[in-house]
């Protein structure tokens, strides 16, 4: 339970980071030192477990075309997405359009696999479309100039997370770490082409890079190695907990840094979309699993 919260507080502050640096760095040259960080951060370790005999080897002849798709669709386009979308929107809404990730998965895989999209699933979708339009709806940024723009750029991002899980469930089977490891690499090299078309707009002082490096090394490395180790502890539909739980810590952090304001619309359009999600991914808690299945023995 620790590490499933420390997980999404960590997740949740990846939007306030960005929202800090994006604005002064610009989306690509923010998400270049992001991946790059994340990068060295996992090679560092990957060093230490091969010191220590456990090492994960991450076999670039056969594997580097896995790389460049799982770090494209994984890494480099959602984060550059979300970066661009934070210099407009707050970090709250960041963290709730995030969320929709799991909804589109659900989507996209009944797609990909022909199946017919059923009842609750039309719901779920609905529910999520509705409370997007209210969280955003009644919320200031959306006077904003270029809010429109940014909002689809953060469902687009959410929604290429969805393509790579589903990349992911049907690719070569790569241990957990390579996996985060060769993709960080390979979004390296995808995002690098990107920084002339979009340079830093303004010179980072010592607080922009502080957040940068969090967000590099915190956010994505070590949070990746805390996500693989709950998928291994308690396994994928129990880690999938923390896609709930990244809005609570996204608007949290949002509001004691940056002084966002929460309110009446954050928190029901937030609840609509995780309504929406469960619905859509059938995500329902094992507690009340466990109960569900006593009182149908009553």
């Amino acid at each position: 339970m620790l590490r499933l919260v420390a997980l999404a507080a960590i997740w949740g502050g990846s939007f306030l980071f960005m929202r800090i640096a994006a604005p002064v760095l610009g989306p690509a040259v923010l998400i270049e030192y992001r991946v790059a960080f994340a990068a060295l951060f996992l090679a560092a370790v990957a060093w230490f477990l091969h010191r220590r005999g456990r090492g994960t080897p991450l076999a670039l002849r056969r594997h580097w075309k896995h790389y460049l798709i799982l770090g494209l669709f994984n890494s480099a386009l959602p984060f550059v997405l979300f970066a661009f979308a934070a210099r407009t929107l707050s970090a709250s809404v960041l963290s709730v359009l995030n969320a929709t990730a799991p909804m589109w998965g659900a989507l996209v895989g009944a797609v990909w696999a022909r199946h017919r999209v059923g009842g609750r699933t039309a719901l779920g979708l609905l529910l999520g479309t509705g409370g997007v339009a209210l969280l955003v709806g009644f919320d200031h940024v959306s006077e904003r100039p270029g809010a429109g723009v940014a909002v689809a750029a953060a469902l687009v991002a959410a929604f290429s997370y969805s393509i790579a899980s589903q990349y992911a469930k049907t690719a070569k089977s790569v241990p957990p770490f390579a996996n985060a490891h060769g993709s960080m690499w390979a979004a390296s090299l995808l995002v690098l082409p990107l920084i002339p078309f979009f340079p830093s707009p303004g010179q980072p002082t010592p607080g922009i890079m502080a957040a940068v490096l969090a967000l590099g090394v915190l956010c994505s490395g070590i949070a990746y190695i805390l996500y693989f180790k709950l998928i291994e502890e308690v396994g994928t539909t129990s880690a999938l907990t923390v896609t709930f739980l990244n809005p609570l810590f996204g608007i949290l952090w949002g509001a004691l840094f940056l002084h966002e304001v929460v309110g009446w619309h954050t928190l029901l359009g937030s609840a609509i979309v995780l309504l929406g999600t469960a619905l859509v991914t059938g995500f329902l808690p094992s507690s009340l699993r466990a109960r569900a299945a006593v009182q149908g023995k009553r």
